[in-house]
Parts: C-alpha cells; structure tokens; sequence
C-alpha cells in the first residue's frame, strides 16, 4: 500500500506548559531539515498536539530512515487521512468503515491474524463515541474478514483510528529516538576522540536538543592523516543527527613533548588530560557553549578513577562538565554505538593522542595538590604553547 501521509508521535514536548509551541517549532524544523535529503514533496502541518507529514512522490524507506534521525520524535506513524468535506464535517461512519476495511486491504495482504480496534474521539462532536466506534469497526472488520480474529489483550495488529481534526487510520508506530529536538538546550563542547565513547556521549548530549561542537587534539607526526580522518568522520556520524558539527582541531603534539620531557610518566595521563580540558574550556567559552561533553565512565581506565576525574574537573572555570556515560558499563556504551553506526569507525586501528606518551603503569588515584605541584615545573612555556595551539585551531565543518 502506497501511503500517503505520516502522523508523528512525541512525548516529553506534550506535557511542556505554555512553553510548548517552542519545541513543537523546533521539532518541525528539523523534520524539514532531514525531508530536504529526501525525494518526494513534503507538507508538514501542526495541529492542536498533532505534527503531521503529507508525502507524495517519495520513496518509504528513505523517508523513515530519515526522520528516524529526528530528535524529539517517537513514533512514525505511516497512516491513511480523511479530510473534512467542503462544510467542514467529518466523514460519517459508513465513510470511515469503508477506509477502515481499505486500509487493511492494502496494508494486511495476509489477514490470517489478530487485532484490535482503539478509537480516540478528541472531536466530541462526532456522533459515536469511542467505544461504540471500536465495537461497530470490530464488527464491520470480522464481516469483512472472517479469517482474523479479535484479541484485545495482546493482538498482532492496534488499527488505531483518531477522531480529530481529521481522521487518521494507521497500525504501525515506528520507533524514533526519542528525547528533545535540537536547538531548544543551548549549545555544549565535545571532546572528541576516535575512540568508542566520546561520539555515543555526544549523541546522548544531542539527544536532549544539545547543538554540538567538537575539539579533536591531533599529535602529529605521532598520529596520522588516517587518525585526524577517522574524527572527521566520527563527527559527520553526529552530524547525521545534528545537522551539523564545527570541529576543532587542536596541535597538542609541542604540550605533549614539553610535558613527557617535564613530568613524572605516572602522572603524564593525568596532566595532558587537564591541559586538554582547559583548552577545551577556553575554546566552548569563545563559541558560546554551556558546558563540556567527556565520554567518561567511571574506572574506565586509570585517568577515569574517582579521583582522577576530581583532578580534570577542577581546571575547568567556566562552565559544568557533562558526562553522559558515567556510569555506563562498556558494553552498553558499545550497544549504543553500535546503533548510531560508529563503532565500525571508532575501532579503525589508528593512534589517537590518547594512546601514545602513556605510561606503563598510570597514577590511579592522584592527588590534586601534588599535581598542582609538579605543573609549576611546566611555568616556563606551557602558557605559550596553549595559546599557539589556540591560535593554530583548524575548524572543519560538517554537515549533513
């Protein structure tokens, strides 16, 4: 069956107060942004706590995998609309069982199954009510069909009719991602590496409508033009999702090499990780972000300790640091990435920044005076090399 119009469903937004129109406005936008990728013509309307998509000339599979990169959406509903006539009145029930029966037809080629009717009357001037709709179109479906059967407990098919504005029939509600549409939570930092948790963090992040930039501290010639390649990609998987991602791409290798040459090795993790946080911070501020995205998970690894995080927290002034995967286990974090499409990408075997100048056996439970201490040893240049590395920033836009 050829359908010609999608019903979408969302959740947190309906229950926003006067607030609402907002997010319903920023959740068409998106859906707008996305439809644009799309061959077809699309014509999206709000009404009274419905979005609705109608299509025509557009390929199904492409559409929903689309829209399923939508923040905000839950469910994708692929339905059949019957529009008021020209007074203005809905069709009567012998018009809608007739659509009811069509509709199954065209969607059910094989009918031997289960079902159930549930009728939503929010248009109370409609002669029936919802219970007397659910009864009459079960009656109508079982003449009509004698091979299905009703089953209102667990049934294989929910015919769901809505009485509202229009009249809508749909069966399938296909899952969305959930959360909150972009734009509508400000604006935040990612520390992006080319490991497995630092895009899902930036997805969860995104998820609750957060626009994303990224900063990527490239090592060369430690690291390679594949390694800086495989970020760019990991980002235009966010991108997907986002719209867009503005990367930053910071030259650590001089603050690495000053810092191996001037450290105890157990605590260079440690100290590079703190002078990427406060360059980071810096660069979120002059971008007008409200926070950092880390993917770290407590005791991960030796820099992702309790007391670890307790010591890269405290050089970051301006703003809070999320940390969306704290208290994942690995595994779930995998899963994750796993569904966005970036764990193929992420387990590409190119050194990050990361993983080279590390020592055999990493401090695990640092102490924030004594690392305060050991920097003092860096007051001679660490200064200057973290404004040249601000100055030399590479921005690499992408969108999708």
């Amino acid at each position: 069956m050829q359908y010609h119009a999608f019903v979408i469903k969302y959740a947190e937004i309906g229950i926003k107060g006067k607030n609402r129109y907002i997010f319903e406005e920023a959740l068409v936008r998106q859906m707008r942004r996305v439809l644009e990728r799309c061959e077809g013509n699309f014509v999206i309307t709000r009404v009274a706590g419905r979005i609705y998509i109608e299509a025509s000339d557009f390929d199904f599979d492409e559409t929903i995998a689309n829209l399923q990169t939508v923040f905000g959406i839950t469910g994708i509903c692929p339905a059949v609309t019957i529009e008021r006539d020209e007074n203005a009145k809905l069709p009567d029930y012998q018009h809608l069982s007739e659509a009811v029966v069509k509709f199954i037809e065209g969607v059910y080629p094989d009918r031997h199954k289960t079902f159930k009717v549930k009728c939503r009357r929010v248009d109370k001037t409609y002669p029936m009510d919802s219970m007397e709709i659910d009864r009459a179109l079960g009656g109508d479906i079982l003449e009509h069909f004698p091979e299905m059967k009703v089953d209102v407990h667990d049934p294989e098919i929910w015919l769901n009719v809505e009485i509202r504005e229009k009249i809508n029939i749909f069966s399938e509600i296909i899952p969305g991602p959930g959360g909150m549409p972009l734009g509508t939570s400000g604006k935040a930092m990612l520390l992006l590496s080319g490991g497995i948790d630092s895009p899902v963090a930036g997805y969860m992040i995104a998820k609750r409508g957060v626009e994303i930039e990224a900063v990527y501290f490239n090592a060369p010639p430690y690291t390679s033009e594949r390694a800086r390649q495989k970020v760019v990609d990991l980002a235009g998987i966010i991108a997907k999702y986002t719209g867009k991602v503005r990367l930053h791409v910071i030259n650590f290798t001089e603050i690495q090499l000053y810092i191996y040459d001037h450290c105890p090795h157990d605590e260079l993790t440690i100290i590079m990780r703190r002078y990427m946080m406060k360059i980071a911070d810096r660069i979120a501020a002059s971008q007008n972000c409200l926070g950092l995205i880390t993917g770290e998970s407590i005791g991960q690894v030796a820099s992702q300790t309790m007391q670890s995080l307790l010591c890269t927290n405290e050089v970051v002034e301006d703003m809070p640091v999320y940390r969306p995967l704290i208290a994942f286990d690995k595994q779930d974090i995998v899963d994750i990435s796993l569904k966005i499409g970036a764990y193929d990408t992420s387990i590409l075997p190119y050194e990050d920044c990361c993983t080279i100048f590390v020592a055999k056996h990493p401090v695990t439970k640092p102490r924030a005076d004594i690392i305060r201490k050991h920097e003092l040893d860096l007051a001679d240049k660490i200064d200057e090399l973290v404004q040249t590395a601000l100055d030399t920033d590479e921005v690499v836009e992408i969108r999708k």
